[in-house]
């Protein structure tokens, strides 16, 4: 049983754990293979279930925020498109795995990943690596690479809960299995009134999901395992809109219907020199708007993104503390919309990446190569190193590159240019850390920089005709831009007592556009999140509250429009009805504070939730 049990933990990267502790020192981002944070040089962070439990509630980006680096931007209510930017980078230069399957929308202009459509309370672990990493994950991994891991755990847990905005979610997960066969997942329904996506608009825009996720596993032996997982995400949202006369951003009876499908099936084969993990995965998303105003019940737009993928990923230890990784991988995607013909295109990579992890010393290199259909090849660097000073200090410094091939829609809709070269990144970072967040008292620091070159931008054409606007009057995309994001990042965790836990976040970042001078749009410069917890004498209930403190920022690459900074309190309480049932409540926003995330969208005031958990 035993055998099977690390089996499961090898193969985290392809599915969700069947049986596993909350485990936060553990990390798969950083090479593509399970291994603990103190045996990388980069800059990662998990959070594991617990800490999501304890956050409360389906928004995922209460959770992600508790991460150095990390900053959030929300176009409207719940449900509404959530990008998540790491470190000043684009929120589609993240590359974004659930369950090991890229999730990214092919469809979309930016071609990245929205969480609005991830709900919390399915979410197991999430691993994020903060720095370029493309040598082992190849594109789109600019900014940082997120592997999100769903719940499949035996027994049984449910969660329920009620509160402002007439909001509702319920999620549930368990699963069973032997040392033979293991079957489980997790699901959730939630909907909420919402409020108006428009500032300005009083009509509250709400939103309804249904997501499920599940996975099987058959031991054949305790060397060979087969495995299969897959997601299915079913929302809609309700949005405004530019109604006529005035064409201004204000309320609408508009709606966007999104379903997105993952799967993935493969085989793992691990021995004490060699594990290979073959997996063949697929993503979709579908996409269609309605508009009651232009009086039919066919969609005013529609998209639809898909991407095949075939992998091979391994590690080789053919000697004490040395360890190669190495891997190779297929993708295969399409796109198409309610204007554009369906297109599609196609990029192979392989890699390797040598290393040696020997008591305090740890230190990988790698390279890697890709072949695009339409731009050509790639080739990416990377390189890391760690050094235990001794009484749980320990010296980090990594150097990374990445690349981020141009999306369908960007290359091959009415506004594509095929001529498109791919953006790409060359990271820094150097830290110092004391313990590891796992632990209740840590503490680290880390200075980083990257720069960013070829960025895809989109060009207008309005009253040119010819050079790269010619048979594009309303405009194309072109590699207009050149950025640089540096600055610094510090974790603190302390217990002063063994009922008390307290944890800050804060990070500095510095993100320039090269080319005209200015800041990048939306990306504050500073960001801190603050929590504290406390368990009481009193009938064993726990009280803690979050803060989050951010900084100005401009909503334009102008720098025209401001978007001054903001704070906001949560609070939260829970309390233990026995060992298997939970009562839990909290208030967001609790002095209700008028922000902005981005111009001209409304946000959520002061909201109340209470609810329950049971774990059997």
């Amino acid at each position: 049983m035993r055998k099977f049990l690390f089996l499961l933990g090898s193969a985290c990267l392809a599915s969700p754990l069947a049986a596993q502790d909350d485990d936060t020192g553990i990390t798969v981002t950083a090479t593509g293979a399970r291994g603990n944070v103190t045996d990388t040089g980069q800059s990662v962070t998990v959070i594991g279930e617990d800490e999501i439990d304890e956050v409360q509630g389906a928004d995922i980006a209460r959770v992600l925020r508790r991460a150095p680096g990390v900053t959030i931007t929300r176009n409207g209510p719940p449900g509404s498109f959530t990008g998540v930017r790491v470190r000043g980078a684009a929120a589609e230069q993240l590359l974004v795995l659930v369950d090991g399957v890229r999730v990214a929308d092919t469809a979309a202009p930016g071609g990245g990943f929205d969480f609005g459509n991830l709900a919390a309370g399915e979410v197991e672990k999430l691993d994020l690596v903060r720095g370029s990493n493309s040598t082992i994950w190849g594109s789109d991994a600019i900014g940082g690479v997120l592997l999100v891991t769903t719940r499949a755990t035996r027994g049984l847990n449910a969660s329920a809960e009620y509160g402002g905005d007439d909001s509702t979610y319920l999620t549930a997960s368990g699963g069973a299995g032997s040392d033979r066969f293991f079957i489980g997942g997790s699901g959730g329904w939630q909907r909420s009134d919402g409020f108006s996506a428009a500032a300005t608009g009083t009509e509250p825009d709400g939103f309804e999901q249904w997501s499920a996720n599940g996975q099987v596993r058959a031991y054949l032996s305790d060397r060979v395992e087969l495995f299969a997982s897959g997601r299915y995400a079913k929302g809609e949202l309700d949005i405004d809109g530019f109604p006529p006369p005035l064409f201004a951003f204000a309320d609408t009876a508009e709606r966007q219907d999104t379903r997105q499908y993952t799967g993935a099936t493969g085989a793992i084969y691990d021995s004490p020199l060699l594990y290979l993990r073959a997996t063949y995965s697929f993503a979709d998303t579908e996409r269609e708007s309605f508009d009651p105003a232009t009086g039919g019940s066919a969609p005013t737009y529609a998209t639809d993104g898909s991407s095949r993928r075939a992998d091979l990923r391994g590690e080789w230890r053919p000697i004490g503390p040395v360890v190669v990784h190495f891997g190779g991988e297929r993708e295969w995607t399409r796109f198409e919309t309610a204007f554009d013909a369906p297109q599609k295109t196609n990029i192979w990579g392989a890699y390797a990446q040598a290393g040696i992890e020997f008591g305090g010393i740890s230190a990988h290199a790698g390279v890697r190569h890709d072949r695009h259909a339409r731009f050509g090849g790639e080739t990416s660097l990377g390189a890391d190193a760690s050094y235990g000073l001794g009484n749980g200090f320990r010296l980090r410094a990594s150097y990374g590159e990445g690349f981020k091939a141009p999306s369908l829609f960007q290359l091959l809709s009415d506004f594509g240019n095929p001529a498109l070269q791919p953006e790409r990144s060359r990271s820094f970072d150097l830290g110092l850390a004391w313990r590891t967040r796992s632990d209740a008292t840590h503490a680290a620091v880390t200075l980083f920089r990257r720069d960013a070159t070829n960025l895809i931008d989109f060009v207008s054409c309005f009253g040119i005709s010819g050079g790269i606007c010619t048979g594009r009057p309303f405009g194309t995309y072109d590699n207009v831009g050149r950025a640089r994001a540096e600055g610094f990042e510090v974790e603190l965790g302390l217990s002063p007592a063994p009922a008390l836990r307290t944890q800050v976040a804060y990070s500095f970042t510095r993100a320039t556009d090269r080319t005209a001078g200015t800041d990048l749009a939306r990306r504050p410069r500073h960001a801190l999140t603050g929590s504290a917890d406390w368990r009481t004498p009193l009938a064993d209930a726990t009280i803690g509250g979050d803060v989050r403190l951010v900084g100005d920022s401009f909503d334009d690459a102008a720098n025209g429009v401001p978007i001054d900074g903001h704070a906001l309190f949560d609070l939260r309480a829970s309390v233990p009805l026995g060992e298997r049932l939970e009562l839990y409540g909290r208030v967001e926003n609790l002095f209700d504070t008028d922000y902005v995330e981005v111009a001209g969208y409304g946000t959520r005031g002061r909201t109340a939730f209470v609810g329950a958990r049971l774990k059997l």
